[in-house]
């Protein structure tokens, strides 16, 4: 019959109980990866206090698929940091690095100018238009360290959608077929 038919058949045994007993367990899963994400949003002060590098711009530094971790304090940026930004208008944050920094005399406030390493011209068109600079709030943090290559998973789940339902439905079938 093969591995399949034989999940099939532990699927048709499962109890009541021990249904409702593996989906608590499923659920208690998912809020505490949820509960851990938002701690690190509190103690790093980033929206997003992991991001995955997904295209070229930034090598030789950060390769795609780089994992980056983030935190953002209340230091002014400084030419030279690396930060990942939201760009209005557009979805998907950005990572590259200060280059120019313009301190704003009336409000002390700063406005920074970004380029990827990798890229010969700076960000302004990526960024909205008629918008010179970047202001704070589109600032969602510093890069302060990172692991390359581990960014990979999320990148194939997300270029390759069939991967990511065929992975949640064999980790769910997984739950719900095992006897603990």
């Amino acid at each position: 019959m093969g591995w399949i038919g034989e999940q099939i058949e532990s699927i048709k045994s499962i109890q009541i109980r021990q249904l409702l007993s593996q989906a608590i367990s499923l659920g208690m899963i998912v809020t505490s990866a949820l509960i851990i994400w938002k701690a690190l949003m509190c103690i790093t002060g980033s929206e997003s206090p992991v991001v995955v590098v997904l295209s070229e711009s930034m090598e030789p530094g950060f390769k795609r698929g780089d994992i980056l971790f983030l935190h953002m304090s209340k230091d002014p940026i400084r030419a030279g940091e690396i930060v990942v930004f939201n760009v209005d208008g557009r979805e998907i944050p950005i990572v590259h690095r200060v280059i120019k920094v313009h301190e704003r005399q009336d409000t002390r406030e700063v406005d920074v100018l970004t380029k990827g390493d990798n890229n010969y011209e700076d960000d302004r068109l990526l960024y909205a238009h008629g918008q010179l600079w970047l202001h704070r709030h589109h600032i969602m943090g510093r890069a302060v360290g990172f692991l390359p290559y581990v960014g990979w998973v999320t990148i194939i789940m997300t270029e390759k959608p069939i991967l990511k339902y065929i992975l949640i439905g064999a980790l769910g079938l997984l739950v719900f077929t095992s006897k603990d």
